[in-house]
């Protein structure tokens, strides 16, 4: 069987959509499968070749565990405790008590979509026949989030090194029923007692199980995948919004031939282009309409709108292909391997993850950073070409948008301070045993924050741009365009008028961003953005 199978139609509109775990020796579980368990509530399964690849990794664990020799994680304690060699009748209590003790997370809970993505990550390299976990935990697992159950991890714990150790062990320790969790009705109450509801029985983990469930990349690596989900539609996103503001500033597309971007062949950049090129298609006022100052060119935030947005896509793509690499990995140390050996390894260090997410965290900064610049250049009488002063109504009487691009401005220096890289650091713990760490959790953590960020970044752009538009009356905008306004003025954006309440508009206009439904609007006319 495939290592993954996902389930649409009828069946995945009624919530049933399910992803089929296999052996995972060839390759791991999609973004695809991820995001359909951490957003979707997809159900999973376990294959016939994930049991048999978890029964005989276990049964080269037993084995060893009838040895007099030690084998770490089998029979001996861990990290800097690695030299004590663990007597038979204490090894059950060595792998409850590490998950006990590593559950020591503290501050505000995680999102439940991120603990659902590193709880079946962790379950596709448990189930990848590395781990030597049984089938029974490895079912109980995917019985949890089958459930709706969501343990309540914490956001600090993880250094990112020796895998996302805490908020792992906030899981495990679900898996045993003890601690808190939330149910699938959203209350938190201890977790022996929604297992007992739904009729799962809590593990007792035995040998090396504990260590297993705890040594992954699986937090920061959730978090990677969903952020690329989200940023496709954002930068699609951010490539409308200056393709407007380009048409409200009455600028030049010439500037989007593709035989342009041709000559500076990267990818990224060429698609930005086209997607511009393709929203301001039919425009009766780019390229046609200027003042009484002439411009040979338009400034850097209109005229390089692609070549920013560009690089931000070709970061993105590079981001996406160490994600690649890592659903296809099994991270845990030490490992099974196939001839039989139980061997110590290093692969749940997070650098690789780590890095690219703080790479992503720069570029978002960037995108938002030249969005505010040219919403700014919207508000400026003196560099609008023609708008009234913050497309104010009657300015002096009205302010305009003069406080949504301050909100605009606040996001986009928080932005800035968010993209210092988080990897960059690393504060040795375990007594020096562990003395270099990714901070790969602490990098995603801030991504996350980052994006949601941008998405602000980017509506009130829209906002700003699609009064613009209408305030340059008798010019017709481009079809796309058009049916940009029409929308987002549906969804409850308000266009030109006196000075009102900003607020709600702004968060309507986020909202608009948020789910997709701007690019939605704009491929009604153009066909599928790149």
């Amino acid at each position: 069987m495939d290592m993954h199978t996902v389930v649409s139609g009828e069946g995945a509109k009624r919530g049933l959509e399910r992803v089929v775990v296999g052996d995972g020796r060839a390759a791991g579980v999609t973004v695809s499968d991820v995001l359909a368990v951490a957003r979707g509530g997809a159900r999973i399964e376990l294959s016939d070749d994930a049991v048999a690849a978890l029964a005989a990794a276990r049964g080269i664990v037993d084995a060893l565990a009838a040895k007099p020799d030690p084998v770490y994680g089998v029979s001996t304690g861990f990290g800097a405790l690695a030299t004590r060699h663990i007597s038979p009748d204490l090894r059950a209590q060595l792998q409850r008590n590490i998950v006990r003790s590593h559950a020591a997370g503290m501050g505000p809970r995680v999102e439940r979509e991120v603990v659902r993505a590193l709880m079946f990550l962790r379950l596709k390299t448990v189930c990848s026949g590395h781990t030597g976990v049984r089938p029974e935990v490895a079912q109980t697992m995917a019985d949890v989030l089958n459930a709706g159950i969501t343990p309540v991890v914490h956001e600090y714990g993880s250094l990112g090194c020796s895998g996302d150790l805490a908020p792992l062990s906030h899981c495990a320790l679900t898996l045993m029923g003890e601690g808190d969790a939330e149910g699938p009705d959203g209350t938190v109450r201890p977790a022996g007692e929604l297992l007992a509801e739904h009729g799962i029985a809590p593990v007792e983990l035995r040998e090396k199980e504990g260590l297993a469930l705890l040594n992954g990349t699986d937090g920061m690596l959730g978090m990677l995948v969903m952020a690329l989900a989200d940023l496709d539609t954002l930068y699609k996103s951010a490539d409308i919004t200056a393709a407007l503001t380009m048409e409200a500033l009455l600028g030049t597309d010439k500037v989007l031939a593709p035989e342009l971007h041709a000559i500076r062949p990267h990818p990224g950049q060429a698609a930005s282009a086209a997607n511009m090129a393709a929203v301001l298609k039919g425009s009766g006022l780019t390229g046609h309409h200027q003042d009484d100052a002439p411009r040979v060119q338009d400034a850097y935030s209109v005229r390089c709108a692609p070549q920013v947005a560009g690089a931000g896509r070709d970061t993105m793509a590079h981001a996406a292909l160490v994600a690649e690499r890592e659903l296809a990995s099994a991270v845990d140390n030490p490992v099974v391997l196939p001839d039989g050996r139980v061997e110590s390894n290093g692969n749940f260090h997070g650098a690789p993850v780590a890095y690219v997410l703080d790479f992503l965290a720069v570029a978002v900064a960037d995108l938002g950073s030249i969005a505010e610049r040219r919403t700014d250049r919207l508000l400026d009488k003196n560099r609008s070409h023609g708008l009234p002063p913050f497309l104010a109504d009657d300015a002096g009487v009205d302010s305009g948008l003069m406080i949504a691009q301050y909100t605009q401005a606040a996001l986009v220096s928080e932005l800035k301070r968010l993209a210092v890289p988080a990897s960059a650091d690393s504060i040795p713990s375990s007594a020096m045993q562990e003395d270099h760490v990714s901070m790969g959790w602490s990098a995603a953590r801030k991504l996350r924050t980052a994006v949601d960020n941008l998405t602000r970044v980017i509506a009130v752009e829209l906002y700003a741009a699609t009064r613009a538009i209408q305030l340059r009356e008798g010019l017709t905008p481009a079809p796309a365009s058009q049916a940009v306004i029409e929308a987002v003025r549906a969804a409850g954006v308000e266009g030109p008028g006196p000075d009102r309440y900003l607020a709600p508009d702004l968060a309507a206009a986020d909202a608009f961003v948020r789910a997709g439904h701007l690019v939605a609007a704009a491929e009604t006319v153009t066909g599928p953005l790149r």
